[in-house]
């Protein structure tokens, strides 16, 4: 993921507890880190995602997402077709698998206006994907749409969704797949969301507590051999139990 950039701005306390580049750049749990120790911002880790997928830890901040429902920030197309079919009445689905895993909700809305990447329609993806057989092209850019009945312009939204399952196949990115519509907020551009993190981090209190108290674990810090030892720690473990399962058949 892309540098978030630092501004006046409201920020929830697990993402000002991250390490920052030396521009002050808070780097999230997902960005790896290069043979120097530097945080690579245009590539998200996949033994760092892998790891916030299984212990259910926001890509952001990295401390854990508890029971309910996750977060992510979606691009023109998938909002106005999870608006269509939420006006429809229909059960509304992200089917579409995207490399980009959830996070808290005000880790996202965060993410929205401070992220290059996601903050602006114009924005470009910084490198190839190929997760659950499609593939998403460096260079793409994320689009804006129309909406029909008010005709205000579409950059993205904030979604919220009930579920989510991903698969990780070696060599590919982990892919992730989210069900359960729960909220939908389209903004046109991502600052258009700092009114409402705003208001969320005032109701928390001040300070706003962070979302579990547990902070950022040290193998999503700035330590990348530490990233990619816990995630082998995880393939070894499925595979142990894929190995007694096949024992016990």
């Amino acid at each position: 993921m892309n540098p978030m950039t630092p501004r006046p701005s409201p920020i929830p306390p697990a993402i000002a507890a991250l390490p920052r580049d030396p521009r002050g750049y808070p780097i999230p749990a997902i960005t790896p880190r290069d043979a120097e120790g530097s945080p690579t911002f245009a590539i998200t880790g996949t033994a760092r995602t892998l790891v916030c997928a299984v212990e259910r830890r926001c890509s952001i901040c990295g401390t854990p997402m508890a029971p309910g429902p996750v977060y992510r920030v979606i691009a023109a197309a998938e909002t106005e077709a999870l608006a269509a079919a939420q006006a429809a009445g229909r059960t509304a689905t992200n089917k579409a698998p995207s490399p980009e895993p959830p996070g808290h909700r005000e880790c996202m809305l965060f993410a929205a206006f401070t992220c290059p990447f996601l903050a602006r329609p114009n924005a470009r993806r910084g490198q190839d994907a190929h997760v659950f057989g499609e593939s998403l092209t460096r260079g793409t850019a994320r689009g804006s749409a129309t909406d029909d009945h008010s005709g205000t312009q579409i950059g993205g939204a904030v979604a919220g969704f009930a579920d989510f399952e991903f698969r990780y196949t070696p060599g590919e990115q982990v892919a992730f797949l989210f069900t359960g519509l729960t909220e939908l907020r389209p903004h046109h551009l991502g600052a258009d969301q700092i009114p409402e993190l705003t208001a969320v981090l005032a109701a928390l209190g001040e300070p706003p507590p962070a979302p579990t108290g547990e902070p950022c674990p040290p193998y999503l810090l700035d330590d990348e051999s530490a990233a990619e030892a816990r995630a082998r720690e995880i393939l070894e473990a499925a595979m142990a139990r894929q190995r007694g399962g096949g024992a016990g058949g």
